[in-house]
């Protein structure tokens, strides 16, 4: 439902000359790389094995 809705008025705008691209921002950030892009570098690690008790 909100996908329609946004549709419209998203059309409503363009038609009546209402929406002001210039300052649109795209985002991508949840859109899979379909041509390979860099592998996901994991969480970092502070050495080898299992960090000493502070307790």
């Amino acid at each position: 439902m909100r996908q329609r809705l946004h549709e419209v008025l998203l059309a409503e705008l363009r038609a009546a000359d209402r929406l002001d691209m210039s300052r649109a921002v795209i985002d991508g950030s949840h859109i899979r790389a379909l041509k390979g892009g860099p592998e996901p570098v994991g969480a970092g690690s502070a050495g080898v094995g299992r960090a000493p008790s502070t307790t």
